[in-house]
């Protein structure tokens, strides 16, 4: 499975970038509570399936990551039921769930288009241009980062850094990162996208 990119317009995100160890931490009295019941399922076979999931991991905080990595393999997704299955079967606060769902870019909140353009905006790819490669995308396909075409083609996405600043500006293309992208040549790629029908 390739990865998914979350949107630029996002919740704060955890306050360290260490997000894994956040998730493994326990709740704060502060926190939002645990959801006292599960939400339906609906007979959805997913979250069974889901369910035995996350028992074989002991229904432990640490396998927060390796859940939502799952969840969405099954869902393609991880929208506001999924989360708060999720919240629920492993006791973590709704926030921490959602917090873990936003902050990595691999994970996303809506249905994805076939196609997914994901645009680093870490400090070395943001000085080198990226956000002129976002502007001209947004631009030419008439979308916001975290929003996909009409026809379902394309969804245009960000990320805070993908560890990729030795070749900014950085795009990934369906999951392949591409070196030092202008806004001319990630145009090319995604204008290559509709003209294949693909």
């Amino acid at each position: 499975m390739s990865a998914i990119a979350t949107p630029a317009e996002k919740p704060a995100s955890p306050a360290s970038p260490t997000a894994p160890a956040a998730a493994s931490a326990k709740p704060s009295a502060s926190a939002a509570p645990v959801p006292k019941t599960a939400p339906a399922d609906k007979g959805d076979k997913r979250f069974k399936i889901l369910e035995v999931h996350m028992k074989r991991h002991l229904f432990k905080h640490e396998a927060l990551i390796e859940v939502l990595h799952k969840a969405q393999e099954l869902f393609g997704f991880l929208d506001d039921d999924v989360l708060r299955f999720v919240s629920h079967n492993l006791r973590l606060p709704a926030s921490r769930v959602y917090g873990v769902a936003t902050f990595y870019h691999f994970f996303t909140l809506k249905p994805q288009g076939r196609h997914s353009c994901v645009v680093c905006l870490g400090t070395a790819c943001y000085v080198k241009g990226a956000d002129r490669v976002l502007a001209a995308v947004q631009q030419q396909e008439k979308i916001k980062p975290g929003e996909t075409t009409p026809d379902g083609a394309v969804s245009l996405l960000t990320a805070r850094c993908i560890g990729a600043c030795g070749i900014a500006p950085a795009v990934i293309y369906d999951g392949t990162v591409t070196p030092r992208q202008s806004p001319e040549m990630t145009l090319q790629h995604v204008k290559g996208w509709h003209e294949n029908g693909s």
